[in-house]
Formats: C-alpha cells, structure tokens, sequence
C-alpha cells in the first residue's frame, strides 16, 4: 500500500508527535512503561517504525517526562527529536509541549500517536493523514469496534459519517446505550495544524485528573463547526495500546502470530508455530525451516534449507544454507555457514565463525573461535580466542586455557591437527597442522607441523599395601 510521506501531491508536510512521557503505574514496575519489551524490542521501536513509513524523521517528535534518559537510550538509532514534558499534566499537555516544534517546522498535518501502541501499522496511520486531507478536515482519530466497549467513549456519527461527538461510557443516555454503539476511539489524532492550534489553546482541566486531554480537541472542534472525521479500523483492538502486564504479554502474542502468518505466507516452514518466537528484525528466508519452542531475536537471519531445531535460542545469529542447530542450542552473535551442523547443547558465544562443513557438537562451547571449512569439535569442550583450521579434529574435554588472570591469548591449530581427548592448550600456543597432540596433554609450547606432542608422565604399577586382618585398603 502507497504510504503518504511529506509534500505527496502538494498536500503539505506531515508531522508526528509521539506521547511516551508516562510512567503507566499500572505495569507496577519503576521503569517507565514504553521501554517495556515485545520480542525483545522496546514498544516504542515499533511505534516509530510504523511512523518511519509515513512521515520524515526529521519532523518526529517524541516527548519525553518520566525515566526520559532510560527512554532515549531504549531509542538506539532513533533519528527523531526527543521533547521534555517537565510536568506530565495529560496528553494535551504533552501535544502542546512539542507544538512549537511542529510549527517551526512549517508542517500542515500533524499526527499524534501514543507511544504504547506497539501493533500499530504505517498503513492505518497513512489512512487516518489520508482520509482527513481528501475530506478537508479539521481533525481525524481512528476508531476501532469493541465487543465490549463499557468504559470507552463511543463515536457518535452523523447521516453523513462525520462525526458528531464522542461521549463518554458514563455520559451515554439509555436509548444510545441500548443501540448497541461499539465504535470507539482508538486514541491515534491526525490535526490540521492551522485549524487546530486555537483549540490547543482552550484545552481546560476540568477532569477528576484535572489533566489536560487531547480528547477534548473533538468537543472542540465538533462544537465550533470544524470538520471532524473518524477511521475506523475494524475490529483491531491492538490499537488501543498496552497498559498492564497482561496487555503486554497479549499483545506480544498479537504480534507473535502476526510475524509467523507472514512466514508462512512466504514459505518458512514453522512446526508448533504457537512456540516460536522471532523478532521483526530478523530474516528468515522461504525454505528454511524453525521448530518451536525456540526463540529468534535481534537481527538473526536463517537461510533457506536450514533447519533450526526446538529449544535453541538465537540473538543476532546468521544461519547458513543447510546448517542445521539441533536442539538446546544457544547462540549469540555467531555465524554459521552452509552446510555445518551445530549442538545439540551446543554455546556459541560472541564472535564465534563456523565455515562451511564444520561441526560443533554436544555441550561445546565457543567464544571468539573460528572454525575452518568441515573442522570438528564433537564433545564436551571449550575453545575460546582460538583459530581452528580446515579439517582439524578437536577431541571430547579439550580446553583452551586463553586467560592468565590479566590477559586474553589466542591459540592457533593447523589444518587436518588431531587434539586428544582431555588435552589443555595453555595460549598463547600454535599446534602446526597435521599435527597430533597426545590425549591428556598439557600443552604450553608451540608443536610444529606434522609432530606427536605428548605430555603425559610415565604409568606406573603399584602394589596395592594390605591392611591388618587380610583386608585390602578400600
């Protein structure tokens, strides 16, 4: 869908106001409720994108009260402006805070969108600028249908389909009350700047609250004959925003199934979707193939034929063509080429690199360490700060010893080396390729190539001593 941006057809520039100052006191946490997490993202992050899609950032103002500097750094690669709200009095209060941005700026239009509505998409938001620039309107919201809109101001239409009023739940007279209204606001604004700001001005505090709303910018307008018009959205009640933890988690499973649908639709095979779980960062490719439960987040990427087993977890991994993470697997920031084979139980820590064919196996666990092409770490090792070559063979118990206390070292083993089961390699220390270090060694000099290294001591045989009375020592 055709996403309107600033100037399209000379209907003026766009701007957008996003409300992110609260506290929301009913997520009981100290942390202010925008930075909450959907996929390990921050509600805000989807917020934004969604707005990235229709209006400049450079005409982004994101007002900012409680927890401000904890919001700007859930922000990372923001591009918009941030505004301080000193005094978080009501979301008209927030709007008129950043007003004199959205006027300096020159826009015609002005979205304001709050920042805990994490499922909104870009294509209701260009809708809503949309449907008010073709009707030449004053002011437009979105509205959406509830099942069950007890608490919720209802939309109140004309003949027409403008709007005539929003009233309040408690406000409703018996006969509207017994016609089934279920339309209501969503809470999402599109303002004609020009029009709107005298209103801006009018905004009263007589509330229980005593806040100033931006809900009362219908009243307003509506009663001093400015077009107001609403668009509705259906049944979406995700618009409606995240307020407490269950909002959250439901949400979060919204936009899980929403992701997944999008994957199936594109020809990623996803067993026991209900379970899996990927971040809108990443990126899977037709083909591939992911079984729940497991978890996907950052910017991790899946290429087609690989399979990804249950009960792994992947933060900004890259996955190969036909490499398969088998089950239990965990995997940060590492990459794996086509065709390797990885765990099950298997840790791949920062700055780990599979090339092609390698293979890494139960209960091995990788940091900084670079396997050449079809290389083996089959069993029950730890290979950190280390350069494997081609072909090499690490046995079950290897260990590299790369931290002396003050220092990280590296080790470097040569192409088709064979490591013996439980052997410690003390780094920094070079095994030369072909070469074979003997099982239960301690190596701390280098090996040249095509060598036997051998550390152990000599076996001895012992008499076993007898005790008193016949009995062997136990």
């Amino acid at each position: 869908m055709h996403t309107i941006r600033e100037a399209d057809n000379g209907a003026g520039v766009t701007g957008a106001v996003v409300l992110a100052a609260g506290k929301g006191t009913r997520m009981k946490t100290e942390q202010p409720k925008v930075v909450h997490e959907l996929l390990r993202l921050p509600m805000l992050w989807y917020v934004h994108r969604a707005l990235g899609a229709v209006v400049d950032i450079d005409r982004q103002w994101t007002v900012v009260g409680y927890g401000r500097e904890r919001v700007r750094q859930a922000c990372i690669g923001y591009g918009g402006h941030f505004v301080h709200q000193k005094r978080q009095l009501g979301t008209g209060h927030a709007v008129a805070a950043a007003w004199p941005d959205v006027r300096r700026a020159g826009c015609e239009w002005c979205l304001v969108v709050n920042g805990d509505a994490p499922l909104i998409r870009a294509e209701a938001l260009s809708g809503l600028v949309q449907s008010c620039r073709e009707n030449s309107a004053s002011l437009g919201f979105l509205s959406i249908e509830l099942d069950e809109p007890d608490g919720y101001g209802r939309v109140i239409r004309r003949t027409d389909g403008t709007v005539r009023a929003v009233v309040e739940d408690k406000d409703l007279s018996p006969a509207q009350r017994e016609s089934g209204l279920n339309e209501v606001n969503a809470g999402v604004y599109c303002l004609h700047v020009p029009s709107m700001e005298p209103y801006l001005n009018q905004l009263s505090q007589n509330n229980a609250q005593g806040e100033y709303y931006i809900t009362e910018l219908v009243d307003l307008g509506v009663n001093n004959g400015e077009l107001v018009v609403a668009s509705n959205a259906g049944r979406d009640s995700s618009l409606l925003g995240v307020n407490s933890p269950a909002e959250l988690v439901a949400c979060e499973s919204l936009l899980q199934k929403r992701i997944n649908s999008e994957l199936l639709n594109s020809g990623v095979v996803l067993r026991n979707s209900d379970q899996v779980r990927i971040s809108p960062l990443a990126g899977i490719q037709p083909g591939a193939e992911i079984t729940g439960p497991s978890e996907i987040y950052g910017a991790s990427t899946v290429a087609s034929q690989a399979w990804i087993s249950s009960h792994t977890w992947l933060q900004d991994a890259h996955i190969g063509p036909k490499a398969r993470v088998l089950e239990f697997s965990h995997l940060e920031q590492a990459r794996v080429e086509a065709g390797c084979q990885v765990g099950p139980y298997a840790r791949l820590r920062p700055g780990t690199e599979l090339k092609a064919g390698a293979k890494v196996g139960n209960f091995v666990e990788l940091k900084k360490a670079v396997l050449d092409q079809g290389a083996k770490a089959n069993h029950l090792s730890y290979i950190g700060d280390a350069h494997v070559g081609a072909e090499a063979n690490i046995g079950a118990g290897t260990i590299t010893c790369n931290y002396d206390g003050k220092a990280k070292h590296q080790t470097v083993i040569g192409p088709k080396a064979f490591i013996g089961s439980n052997t410690a390699l003390v780094a920094p220390v070079r095994i030369g390729k072909e070469s074979l270090v003997g099982a239960g060694s301690t190596i701390s000099k280098d090996v040249p190539d095509n060598t036997l290294a051998v550390t152990r001591a000599a076996q001895r045989h012992v008499p076993r001593r007898k005790l008193r009375g016949g009995d062997e020592e136990n």
